[in-house]
């Protein structure tokens, strides 16, 4: 089933439930499907969608810490349950083994020899973590590989 057909069911369900936040949450992220689709003049892919989720919840988490800095616990749960939702229909994650697995391979694979070739290493990864790894953490992973 295609990821869009999963979110609209999804949606679906949580209609009938009655569950507004988890309703709440998947009407963001097939709101924030169809700006990109109209913004873009094109149809979104697995591939894209997973990236505008993977991008809707770095946003979530990035606020989640705000607002416990701010002491503001209440609305930094609402943020980690948005962020659980999303996460159901992201790919499952790569473990650190997997990841570090990846990215000697992507070196091996372009030939880098130092830092100036972390741009074609990281072209070789993204579309194979894209969704499933922290990607901060795998260019930390890769610089220190490269160094």
């Amino acid at each position: 089933m295609a990821l869009i057909d999963q979110l609209k069911e999804e949606q679906k369900l949580a209609m009938k439930a009655k569950d507004k936040p988890r309703l709440g949450t998947i009407r963001l992220a097939l709101s924030a499907i169809k700006q990109r689709e109209v913004d873009e003049h094109i149809t979104l892919g697995d591939e894209d969608i997973v990236a505008v989720l993977t991008k809707m919840v770095k946003q979530r988490r990035d606020s989640a810490a705000q607002y416990e800095s701010a002491g503001r616990q209440d609305l930094a749960d609402a943020e980690n349950y948005e962020i659980t939702v999303l996460e159901e229909f992201m790919p499952q994650p790569l473990t650190d083994d997997e990841v570090a697995q990846l990215v000697s391979h992507a070196i091996a694979e372009s030939g880098a020899s130092g830092m100036q070739d972390m741009g074609q290493v990281m072209a070789i990864l993204k579309p194979q973590i894209q969704g499933r790894a922290d990607m901060g953490k795998v260019s930390g992973l890769v610089k220190g590989q490269l160094a």
